[in-house]
């Protein structure tokens, strides 16, 4: 699972209440090989049904971001007879000051390859701190963090690639 939120609360400042906004959206992954087929999925979303990404032009329409990179992460996926599929890489910059949650799996241990198929690769969250005059900062904010963003502000998902099945001939 890979689950990004960005938003803003409602606040009541001098008697006047500003409504808050949300955004919610899942990203997909690589599908691991595996004995029947002949190569893993790159970027599905695996053991979950009924979501769908939002299309990059209504994201930016609607939303104070700006989408820079939605792709597949090439060589993610694990090696084996039945390879494992790529997963995404998802570049956000922010517009506005907000706050960002993550709440995703496999950063810390690999999807595990099969019947002596390669672990796919693990997946990596990172937070692009720009400050006007400084040099960016790229930190690492683990699986599952929430971060305040600034404007020019990116995060950076590279979600896992799915693990190989069978030795490679």
């Amino acid at each position: 699972m890979n689950n990004l939120t960005f938003g803003i609360p409602a606040i009541e400042e001098n008697g006047v209440r500003y409504e808050g906004w949300g955004y919610y959206e899942t990203i997909a992954g690589g599908h691991g090989g595996g004995r029947d087929w002949p190569r893993g999925q790159d970027g599905v979303h695996t053991n979950m049904t009924n979501t769908k990404i939002t299309d990059p032009e209504i994201l930016e329409r609607r939303y104070p971001v700006l989408l820079h990179q939605f792709s597949l992460r090439e060589g993610s996926g694990g090696s084996g007879m039945h390879p494992g599929g790529s997963g995404c890489i998802r570049d956000i910059e922010f517009l506005e000051a907000m706050s960002v949650s993550l709440l995703t799996e496999r950063r810390a241990f690999p999807p595990p390859g099969l019947n002596g198929g390669g672990n796919g690769a693990c997946g990596l969250n990172l937070w692009k701190r720009c400050r006007s005059g400084k040099t960016a900062q790229l930190l690492n904010i683990g699986g599952k963090n929430s971060v305040f963003v600034q404007p020019g502000d990116h995060i950076v998902i590279m979600t896992p690639g799915g693990g190989g099945y069978g030795r490679s001939e």
